[in-house]
């Protein structure tokens, strides 16, 4: 039972072995294998100070799990993080819708929008989604990143991307709401973790405020 388990988390995480280019400590990361399956070219992790040490940091990982690089941050993260990281000279990638979001100004400042709503208290993370589950960003845990992105994979499945919102409650009443957005023909969801101690009518008080800041903010 135990070896099947580990099969199945090998397939699920793979560890990376991080070294912080501040200090130089360095530890093993699990990290969620798809998200940088997914990526088409680097994925950048963001991690907290208190993760390695007491840093915050980034790496670049390939898609074969191999650190490509790092870069020191100026401010900290509250939950690791993980985005594709775009190359603006890679002309191949120009009629990519996902290439084309994430590489706009706007798809940072979003965000940086979902950095500052995560408190650790009720709202437990966020992520940024494309209709059919592929990751843009996430601060989620892992746990609740898979269900997440298996919720999006399905609903393509059964044609069912087209709904406005969608709302999820956990066995332990944490919540998953998602709102779909679309910026300039492009579509996508953004989506918001909460604690058990969150009502529904406020949690979607939460998401359909950050959906109007996110409209104002590309006008």
């Amino acid at each position: 039972m135990t070896e099947t388990n580990d099969i199945i988390e090998k397939e699920l995480q793979e560890t990376i072995h991080v070294i912080c280019p501040t200090c130089e400590k360095s530890k093993g990361l699990k990290i969620p294998t798809k998200i940088v399956n997914q990526s088409k070219q680097l994925t950048t992790v963001s991690i907290p100070s208190g993760v390695v040490c007491e840093h915050s940091f980034q790496s670049f990982v390939d898609k074969n799990f191999v650190i490509r690089g790092y870069q020191k941050v100026d401010f900290d993260f509250s939950q690791m993080e993980f985005y594709e990281r775009r190359d603006d000279t890679a002309e191949a990638e120009v009629d990519d819708p996902i290439a084309k979001l994430s590489s706009l100004p706007l798809f940072q400042d979003i965000i940086n929008l979902l950095r500052d709503l995560v408190d650790g208290r009720e709202i437990l993370g966020s992520g940024i989604f494309t209709v059919n589950g592929h990751v843009l960003y996430s601060s989620l845990p892992s746990n609740t990143l898979f269900t997440i992105m298996k919720e999006f994979e399905v609903r393509t499945e059964k044609k069912l991307s087209n709904l406005k919102k969608m709302f999820l409650e956990l066995e332990n009443n944490q919540k998953i709401f998602s709102s779909y957005i679309e910026i300039q023909n492009m579509r996508f969801a953004v989506t918001l973790f909460f604690s058990q101690t969150i009502k529904l009518g406020m949690g979607n008080l939460y998401l359909n405020d950050l959906v109007e800041t996110i409209k104002k903010t590309q006008g």
